[in-house]
């Protein structure tokens, strides 16, 4: 964990549409790169996408083109690391994008900072969460709450990376067998995918799994939220900045 605190943006988006979400992330990391804009997180949820990561295992996708148009699940190839996965409503999604110095760089830190933000939030819930050695998440046993997958952006105006993509949290119930039925998660057989609600009993809406882990994200990575005109979260869809 770093101990240089520094100001972070943090916008909730309570739904936005893959394609418009990764464009944001896209110009997003280029005022970051350019000192233009301050490190942001992006939180928010996508409608029924599956996205498929630098691995490239279609076999992985289990549902024939007519049948995505049947359940209105959209795909998309994109360029953050790792295999199939899903998202959808009652999942929280997370997209820091971070500015990472050449400085005593480390990669794999990265991913496992983001891992141990979502474990402590989890342990608040009596959530024993953890990691296994062969995969990149957040496990709870041998069943998947959250799954992570990211770009490492090299910066053009200075030395380091900004970061993209991120991870997809799990939260409320049914998601796990609703959405993933139709791929095998990250190339994953052997082991099942599961969900805060499936877990606790709990339905925590997702705005309030964000609200919460937030905080969590911000000590792992040195960071303090300024304070948004409408309260936490900003609401950028409802503002002209996002199209950048």
């Amino acid at each position: 964990m770093t101990t240089n605190v520094k100001a972070i943006d943090v916008q909730y988006i309570p739904m936005m549409g893959y394609a418009e979400a990764w464009d944001m992330q896209k110009s997003y990391v280029k005022q970051i790169d350019k000192e233009e804009r301050r490190d942001t997180l992006l939180l928010l949820q996508h409608p029924p996408t599956y996205t498929i990561g630098s691995q490239k295992h279609p076999e992985h996708l289990l549902y024939s083109e007519e049948e995505l148009a049947k359940r209105g699940i959209g795909v998309f190839q994109i360029d953050r690391g790792g295999d199939i996965t899903y998202h959808g409503p009652g999942q929280l999604v997370g997209y820091p994008l971070f500015y990472l110095d050449g400085a005593n760089l480390d990669l794999h830190g990265y991913l496992r900072q983001l891992e141990q933000a979502i474990i402590e939030w989890l342990a608040t819930y009596g959530i024993e969460g953890g990691r296994k050695a062969e995969y990149t998440g957040v496990w709870v046993g041998d069943e998947k709450i959250a799954a992570i997958g990211v770009k490492f952006n090299k910066a053009r105006t200075r030395r380091g990376f900004v970061t993209s993509h991120g991870f997809a949290l799990n939260v409320s119930a049914g998601i796990a067998q609703d959405g993933f039925r139709g791929i095998i998660p990250c190339g994953i057989q052997e082991f099942a995918v599961t969900s805060f609600a499936d877990l606790t009993g709990n339905h925590l809406s997702v705005e309030q799994a964000a609200l919460e882990l937030t905080p969590f994200i911000c000590k792992q990575f040195g960071f303090v939220v300024e304070e948004a005109s409408g309260g936490l979260f900003e609401h950028p869809a409802d503002t002209n900045e996002q199209r950048g």
